[in-house]
Order: structure tokens, then sequence, then C-alpha cells
């Protein structure tokens, strides 16, 4: 049977088997999570950057500047939803905000440095605030949620493609073993043969298939029935 109605009549066995190299690519990248956060590292520079200028000087609060990055820090190592992370970064910053560090936050969010100081006085002190302390506030919240935007979004596409790299050349290392453990060569011979490309280039694709490999399945197999069909008419 000639190579290409072979690969066509084992599509699914095929895609099936790319597909599964390249989840277990993914789940090897996961499982270096387990050693100080492995591949969930890459990303939260993005954040601490974000946060650093709001973060408050040994005793301007009581929440200190690695309290809070190692809170932000275990929320991103352990997944937790960025939303949620957003909502806490604010909160904790939030609560860094007094009269001793509202200059300093003034700074980073460029707002008068007075009126955000009679802020903290007031939330200090428990005195109602009036409208333009409140539409201040808003102001701060505003900026501060536009900068963790920034950060945090940031964060997720670094550490997106890093995951995605790091998978790529796990699949690639575990396709190029896979072939040499069939190869019928010697480990030098193969290394130099078209089949370690061919297996470098199977790892490579293992990656962004494994997500949509029963859809693909599916459509191919479709596709070379309908082929199949109109040949025998």
């Amino acid at each position: 049977m000639p190579l290409t109605e072979l690969i066509l009549s084992n599509i699914d066995s095929l895609i099936a088997a790319i597909a599964g190299l390249g989840t277990a690519a993914y789940g090897l990248v996961d499982t270096s999570k387990a050693i100080r956060g492995g591949a969930s590292n890459p990303g939260f520079g993005h954040i601490e950057t974000a946060v650093r200028p709001f973060l408050p000087d040994p005793g301007d609060s009581a929440l200190g500047a690695p309290q809070i990055l190692d809170t932000l820090r275990a929320n991103w190592l352990n997944g937790v939803g960025k939303a949620e992370q957003k909502a806490a970064a604010k909160a904790l910053i939030r609560l860094t905000l007094t009269q001793d560090n509202a200059s300093k936050l003034a700074r980073a969010t460029h707002l008068a440095p007075a009126a955000l100081q009679q802020l903290a006085d007031s939330i200090a002190n428990g005195t109602p605030l009036t409208p333009a302390q409140i539409n201040l506030l808003g102001q701060f919240d505003t900026v501060l949620s536009a900068l963790l935007d920034l950060g945090y979004e940031r964060a997720d596409q670094l550490y997106r493609n890093s995951a995605k790299a790091f998978a790529a050349v796990t699949a690639m290392v575990l396709a190029l073993v896979g072939g040499g453990l069939l190869s019928s060569e010697g480990t030098l011979a193969y290394l130099c043969s078209k089949q370690a490309l061919l297996a470098l280039l199977v790892g490579a694709l293992s990656v962004p298939l494994a997500p949509i490999a029963k859809d693909l399945s599916s459509a191919l197999s479709s596709a070379v029935s309908a082929i199949a069909a109109s040949k025998r008419r």
C-alpha cells in the first residue's frame, strides 16, 4: 500500500498518537510545578513590577511588601482565577493606604498628594468621606485597576507562551527518544537521519494539536471517507 494511502487510512490513530504526545508533554511540564513553582513562575515578574510602586516602605503599614508579594505569588503559582487575583491585589494595596504611605501612593497614581493624605486621615479616623473624597477614592481604584490589568495580562501572556514553549521542547525530546528506541540504526546514524528530523517535527506539531485533536480527527475522517466514496463511483 502506498505511504499516502497508509497514512490516510490510519489518520485517526496518527492524530491520536500525536495528540497523546502533546498531552504527555503538557503533563510533564505541569508536574514541574512541584519544584518551587516550576513552569508557573514565568510571568510573575510583570505582576511584581505593576504592584511595586504601591508597596509600603518598612513601618508605613501593618502589611509589609514581602507579605504582599508572597501572597500574590502564592495565588499566581496556585492558579487562582485572574479576576480573583486582581481583586486580592487591589484589596491588599487598599489596606496600605495610610497617613504614612499616602504620598507614595499619590506618586504611583499621579493623584494630588495632599488630597490623598486627607483621604487616608479620614479612613484612619473613621470620619465619613465627603463626596470629593469618594470621587478621589474612585479615581485611585480606577488607576490601580488599570495598572493591575496591565501587569496581570502581560504575566498571563508570558506564562501561556512559556508553558507552550516548554511543552514543545519536552514533546520534541520525547518524540526523538521514542524514535530512537524504535530505530534499528545506531544512535549517531539515527540522529543524522530523516527519521530524527521527522520525530522533531511530530513533537513540535503535537503541542498545538493536542487541544483540538478530537475535532480535527473527526473532520479528517469524514473527509477521507468522502474521498474514498467518490473514488469507488
